[in-house]
């Protein structure tokens, strides 16, 4: 699903998807927000993507059967305890759309992004 349209701003992403995966992105724009308030929305790699200071701090996307969420590589090894459930790769989770997204763990994750950004 993600880059299925040429979206310029996370609204009209988010826009493009079924009502069903919509809170899904909702959730996690609304939950990064809320942890790096300093960061700046922009669509970086045809995904929604957060910046601080110039910087790609996390971005997310939505494909057919999962949210993915794409915090770099040193988050996915700081938290592979927490993470340890979902599917991962180096730099990458993918939360299940047919379960909750784990979103006190991706506020977690987003505040270390902000701590490594500004360091």
């Amino acid at each position: 699903m993600a880059g299925k349209t040429q979206a310029n701003d996370i609204d009209k992403y988010i826009a493009s998807f079924p009502k069903d995966v919509k809170p899904y992105l909702e959730a996690m724009r609304k939950t990064i927000k809320s942890a790096a308030p300093g960061a700046d929305e922009a669509m970086a790699y045809g995904i929604p993507t957060f910046k601080l200071r110039g910087r790609n701090l996390v971005h997310f996307a939505a494909f057919k059967s999962h949210v993915g969420f794409y915090p770099t590589p040193s988050a996915i090894i700081a938290f592979k305890k927490e993470l340890a459930p979902y599917k991962q790769s180096k730099g990458a989770v993918q939360f299940p759309i047919d379960k909750p997204i784990p979103l006190d763990i991706v506020k977690e994750i987003v505040k270390y992004r902000v701590r490594e950004n500004e360091s």
